[in-house]
């Protein structure tokens, strides 16, 4: 076991347990995420909840890319780079960050990204950027897209309901390994994260119920 594996244990307990209480979070389709091998977890984002939310849910350790301005907070950043965080500048192109992320999924890790880049503030999944499949096409792995729903409107003492489901992993046989291959297979992502979140949206008017066919 390395460091980042032993950190995540003890971090799911004292950060991913209250966080799964207060948003009182149903997690589905656990089983789907492969458990070995390297792989890319593409996810939505809404709220800062869902960094312990995921983290919770997830059955092994991520490695998330994160942005360089969070690494830069002098607590924070030494904290995210305890459970194996990385630092990516947006908005410019970042050879470093990029091999560091095909570096985790060819030594067998899994790389936990944001697809969308940053927060959506509007309270749907907003358009994917390319990372994630740059990474899958290069390295040959696959994809397995996290939606989340309720963290948008989740606070402090308001204790509204979150709940997470993972995709099937992806693969994007046939497509190249380039501008064009990363432009269609994050289509691909972006349209699967929007369905599973559609899918949480539903499930949530329904009063979540445990016993469901996964999307």
């Amino acid at each position: 076991m390395n460091s980042v594996e032993f950190n995540w244990k003890w971090g799911r307990v004292l950060m991913g347990g209250p966080t799964a209480l207060m948003t009182r979070l149903h997690v589905y389709g656990k089983e789907r995420m492969p458990r070995k091998g390297g792989l890319v977890v593409a996810m939505n984002h809404f709220s800062w909840a869902d960094i312990p939310a995921y983290g919770w849910a997830t059955p092994r350790p991520l490695y998330y890319l994160a942005k360089a301005e969070a690494h830069d907070v002098p607590v924070a950043g030494a904290y995210l780079r305890l459970f194996g965080s990385f630092a990516v500048r947006r908005g410019e192109s970042d050879r470093e960050a990029v091999r560091r992320m095909r570096e985790i999924v060819r030594g067998g890790e899994a790389l936990g990204v944001f697809a969308e880049g940053t927060r959506q503030r509007a309270g749907v999944p907003g358009p994917v950027q390319p990372g994630a499949a740059m990474v899958a096409l290069n390295e040959d792995v696959p994809v397995v897209c996290g939606a989340i729903h309720g963290s948008q409107t989740w606070k402090i003492g308001n204790f509204a309901p979150v709940s997470i489901v993972w995709g099937e992993p992806m693969r994007f046989e046939g497509l190249p390994s380039g501008s064009k291959g990363y432009r269609e297979a994050s289509e691909l992502i972006q349209a699967e994260l929007y369905r599973l979140w559609s899918w949480l949206v539903e499930l949530h008017a329904a009063g979540r119920p445990r016993d469901v066919t996964l999307p």
